[in-house]
C-alpha cells in the first residue's frame, strides 16, 4: 500500500511540509497519491541509522547477505500486479516493459546473492612471511576488499526498477556490506515506495540491522544535496544526466572528506558503418537501426544517437532508407512531460545548428507526451567544428555524419567525448580499419560488432561505463557483479595473528574461497 511517506530504516515517516504527486504521461494527468518530501531531520536520522547499521552489517557473512538479497527478490515478486500497475501509471511504459524490468531487477539481486555466498569476490591475497630473508625479513601481508560505508543511491528516471530503489547500485552496495539510502526519483515515487517496502520486509525477515536501508522522497534537488554533503555518507551511485551527475561529483569533491561519486551519465553511442556493409546491407541495417533508435522512445543510455560513414552513394542510400523506415514507426509515450519537453528543446537546438539537414521528422499529429522521431545528417568537417552536435538528445533522435575520408572518420571518433558504447558494422573488412577500431576503443567502454547498442546484458563480462562523461570513473562498470568493486576498498593486515584475521584470510581458508597465495591462485590452506 502506498502511503506517500519516507522509510527511515524500518519506520515510515512524513514530517515535512513539501508535498508532490507523480504524473501519468499516457493519460496526461497527475496520479492521486501524495508524497511528502524528507526533512533535514529525517535525512540526518536515516544516515545516522545507516552509520550504526554499518557497524553490524559490514561483518554479516556472505551467506547471510545472500539470504537477504534473495529475500528482497522474493518480496518484489510478491508485490505482483500492484507494482506493475503503479509502474505503468508513473512512466507511460507498457506492461511488458514493466515485467521485463522487474525480471532484470530480480535477476540482478540473485546474481549478487550467488556472488557473495561463494565469497571469492573479496579478492583475498596472501603473501606469507620470510623471517630469514636478507637483508631484511619479509612481513606477512594479507589483503582483501572491505566495504566503504553508507552509500546514497539516486533513482533513475528511465529505469524505475533496474536502476533505482532495488536496482544495480543498491544490490551492489548491499552485497558489498554497505547500508543504502535511496533518494527516490520524484517521477516514480510510488514504484519506489513499493520496492522500498519489499526491501524493508526482507531486512526484517532476515534479521538485518535497522538502518540497512532507507528510502527518502524528494521533489527536487535539496534532499540529494544534503545526503551527499553528510559526513557519514561514504559513496554515491547515480544514473542520469551529465549536468546532474557532474553537480553531485563536484559537491562530493568539495567535502572536508571527499567521497567517490559513481555516476553513469550521457552517451550518444557512435555507430561506425564501414563501406562494404553499406553497399551490401543498407536496407536491412536501415530497418534494424530505425527500430533501435525508437526502442523505448529512445529513452535508453545506449540509444544509437550517432551514425558515422564514408560520404558517397551507398551512405546516401542508407540515409534515405533509414529516413523512410523510421517514419513508419508509430511514436510512443515518453516518461514525463518534463522529459518530453527536454527532448523537444534539445532536438530543436540540434536542428537549428548551421549546415545540419533534417532528413526525417515524424510530422503527423500525436498524443500529448508522445515523441516525434527524427533523423538528421551533417558533413564531417561541420561535426568536428561544432561540439554542440556532439551532445545527447535523449529520445528517438539520431544523426548521420558523412565523412570525406577514413582519416576524417578517425579524427571524429578521437574527438568525441567519452561514450558507453561504440559499434562497428562491417562485412569482412574490419581488419583493414585497425586505426578506426583503436580510436573507438579509446573513447568507449564497450565495443559491439554487427549489432545495436541498445540492450545491456547483465553478466560478469559486461562493462557499462566509459571515459568521462559516460561515467565519472571509467575503471568501473555499473552493470554486472563486478560493479560491487565501486563500493569497497582494498585493506591489508600485516603480521596479524591468524585467529584474529577475517575468515577470508585465515590459513585454514574456512570459507573455501579462491585466493592468491604467494602469487598462485588456489583454494588450498596456507
Amino acid at each position: 500500500m502506498i502511503t506517500g511517506k519516507n522509510y527511515i530504516g524500518k519506520q515510515r515517516s512524513g514530517k515535512g511540509n513539501v508535498i508532490y504527486k507523480t504524473f501519468n504521461p499516457q493519460l496526461n494527468i497527475e496520479n492521486k497519491p501524495i508524497y511528502t518530501e524528507a526533512t533535514l531531520e529525517e535525512i540526518n536520522k536515516a544516515v545516522t541509522l545507516a552509520a550504526n547499521a554499518f557497524k553490524i552489517f559490514r561483518a554479516v557473512s556472505g551467506e547471510q547477505k545472500a539470504t537477504f538479497l534473495n529475500a528482497i527478490a522474493d518480496e518484489i515478486l510478491n508485490l505482483d500486479d500492484e507494482l506493475i500497475k503503479v509502474y505503468c501509471s508513473e512512466t507511460g511504459l507498457p506492461e511488458g516493459r514493466a515485467k521485463g524490468e522487474r525480471g532484470r531487477t530480480v535477476g540482478q539481486l540473485r546474481s549478487f546473492a550467488d556472488l557473495v555466498k561463494e565469497g571469492s569476490w573479496v579478492e583475498a591475497t596472501i603473501d606469507t612471511s620470510i623471517p630469514d630473508r636478507e637483508p631484511i625479513p619479509k612481513a606477512d601481508i594479507r589483503k582483501m576488499n572491505i566495504p566503504l560505508g553508507p552509500v546514497v543511491v539516486f533513482g533513475a528516471s528511465n529505469f524505475p526498477l533496474a536502476y533505482s530503489t532495488a536496482g544495480g547500485d543498491t544490490a551492489a552496495a548491499l552485497a558489498a556490506g554497505c547500508p543504502v539510502i535511496v533518494k527516490s526519483h520524484p517521477m516514480h515515487a510510488g514504484t519506489g515506495e513499493l520496492v522500498a517496502s519489499a526491501i524493508i520486509n526482507a531486512a526484517e525477515k532476515t534479521n538485518m540491522p535497522n538502518g540497512v536501508f532507507s528510502n527518502l522522497n524528494s521533489s527536487g534537488i535539496e534532499v540529494g544535496v544534503q545526503l551527499v554533503k553528510h559526513p557519514d555518507v561514504k559513496a554515491v551511485g547515480f544514473t542520469g544526466s551529465i549536468r546532474a551527475g557532474r553537480a553531485l561529483y563536484d559537491l562530493a569533491a568539495k567535502r572536508k572528506e571527499p567521497i567517490p561519486v559513481f555516476a553513469e551519465m550521457g552517451s550518444i553511442n557512435p555507430v561506425i558503418m564501414l563501406p562494404n556493409v553499406l553497399k551490401n546491407r543498407s536496407e536491412s541495417l536501415a530497418k534494424t537501426y530505425a527500430s533501435s533508435i525508437t526502442l523505448g522512445t529512445g529513452q535508453f543510455c545506449t540509444n544509437p544517437g550517432l551514425i558515422i560513414g564514408l560520404k558517397g552513394n551507398d551512405l546516401t542510400n542508407f540515409i534515405t532508407m533509414l529516413a523512410n523506415e523510421i517514419v513508419k514507426i508509430e511514436p510512443s509515450c515518453m516518461l514525463h512531460p518534463n522529459i518530453y519537453g527536454a527532448y523537444e528543446s534539445n532536438k530543436a537546438k540540434a536542428i537549428a545548428q548551421p549546415e545540419l539537414r533534417v532528413v526525417a521528422n515524424y510530422d503527423t499529429d500525436v498524443k500529448e507526451n508522445y515523441a516525434r522521431q527524427a533523423i538528421t545528417t551533417v558533413e564531417g568537417k561541420t561535426f568536428l567544428a561544432n561540439t554542440t552536435l556532439h551532445q545527447e538528445v535523449f529520445g528517438p533522435f539520431s544523426m548521420v555524419v558523412q565523412c570525406e575520408s577514413i582519416k576524417q572518420m578517425e579524427a571524429i571518433i578521437s574527438n568525441l567525448e567519452g561514450q558507453l558504447t561504440g559499434t562497428l558494422i562491417a562485412d569482412d573488412e574490419a581488419e583493414k580499419y585497425s586505426n578506426i577500431i583503436s580510436a573507438l576503443q579509446n573513447r568507449v567502454g564497450r565495443v559491439i560488432y554487427n549489432g545495436v547498442p541498445t540492450g545491456v546484458e547483465v553478466c560478469p563480462s559486461m562493462v557499462h561505463g566509459g571515459p568521462y562523461p559516460a561515467s565519472t570513473d571509467s575503471r568501473f562498470t555499473a552493470v554486472g557483479v563486478d560493479s560491487i568493486k565501486r563500493f569497497v576498498r582494498p585493506f591489508s593486515f600485516q603480521d596479524w595473528p591468524n585467529e584474529l584475521l577475517p575468515d577470508e584470510l585465515k590459513n585454514e581458508n574456512p570459507l573455501n574461497i579462491t585466493r592468491i597465495v604467494n602469487g598462485k591462485l588456489t583454494n588450498q590452506k596456507v
